[in-house]
């Protein structure tokens, strides 16, 4: 058994060299909604079942559905309002699904990354072809319907195989969501490729403060304004990134959206000091100006593991 992967390298947050985002910002904002889709009786997975409850779940579908039937478009409605921009976490089958939401999107200039083919069908005990299948599928479908080349990988219901992150490097994928390691964006050790670690979160993710800590809306706000409060704080000397996944069937229910438009008024008050963005042009920005810096960094302290590395250029 592998002890470490050895994915990135320890590179101590203090004395990094310094990130400036575009304008000067100190720190970076985006924004995930995960637009997803839950199959009623899908295929079992001997490794992990589809659903918590035995197959058929009827409340469990019947809840995720009404985030696609209503909860996303009252999460749209409130981002128009704030002047922001989404970055999809897509179940890409939502693109025959339900194409009306794709195409909301694409109005608005959303970015879409991908999340996927269902949020039930997982990584687990894939064979290299099925999952560059997966991946493959992920690129065309979105590109036939939105017109985007996805940049950004956030694997089905988090499940991995030993593999995916050296695919995705492969297929020129820029960042992927699935390392949680950092407040900045890091390279990660692929064998071809320029990926980097996007921070995403699991701290400020609605499933995790409804669905697991069963939060109240306005411990959630605050929760929201704190993490950002501290990030912005740290921004000061070194760019930061905040990421909040949401999910529509949690944070859009009519007794939490006023809470979270409140922590999204207090994040967007703050023009002058905040890059409002995509995640692929964060992951892009820093693949530009910051890459060379980061491993160069690592390489002069010493921290620079053997093993896999760098596909787009080691220090």
């Amino acid at each position: 058994m592998q002890p470490d992967p050895n994915l990135y390298d320890y590179w101590p947050y203090k004395d990094r060299p310094r990130i400036v985002w575009p304008g000067g910002k100190k720190l970076a904002f985006w924004i995930a909604p995960n637009i997803e889709f839950y199959e009623f009786d899908p295929p079992t997975n001997p490794l992990r079942p589809s659903w918590p409850k035995p197959t058929p779940d009827v409340v469990g579908y019947s809840q995720r559905d009404w985030g696609n039937r209503v909860g996303h478009w009252r999460l749209m409605e409130l981002l128009d309002r704030r002047g922001l921009r989404g970055s999809v976490s897509l179940n890409v089958a939502m693109c025959d699904h339900c194409p009306e939401i794709i195409d909301a999107c694409k109005v608005r200039g959303w970015e879409f990354f991908s999340h996927g083919i269902y949020n039930t069908r997982f990584s687990y005990g894939m064979t290299e072809a099925q999952e560059r299948a997966v991946i493959e599928d992920s690129i065309r479908t979105v590109e036939s319907a939105t017109g985007q080349r996805i940049r950004g990988y956030l694997a089905p219901a988090l499940t991995h195989t030993e593999r995916t992150l050296d695919l995705i490097a492969e297929y020129d994928f820029w960042y992927t969501c699935d390392l949680f390691q950092d407040d900045q964006p890091q390279p990660v050790k692929t064998r071809s490729g320029k990926l980097i670690s996007m921070p995403y979160s699991l701290e400020v993710n609605d499933v995790i403060a409804y669905g697991v800590l069963a939060m109240d809306p306005w411990a959630y706000a605050d929760v929201l304004k704190r993490h950002f409060d501290q990030l912005l704080e740290e921004g000061e000397d070194s760019g930061t990134v905040m990421c909040i996944p949401l999910h529509a069937y949690l944070v859009s229910q009519p007794h939490r959206i006023r809470a979270f438009e409140d922590a999204i008024a207090h994040i967007t008050s703050h023009k002058d000091d905040v890059w409002f963005a995509t995640g692929a042009e964060i992951a892009g920005h820093f693949r530009d100006h910051s890459w060379d810096s980061t491993l160069a960094d690592i390489s002069r302290r010493g921290l620079l593991r053997p093993g896999t590395g760098f596909g787009g250029g080691a220090a």
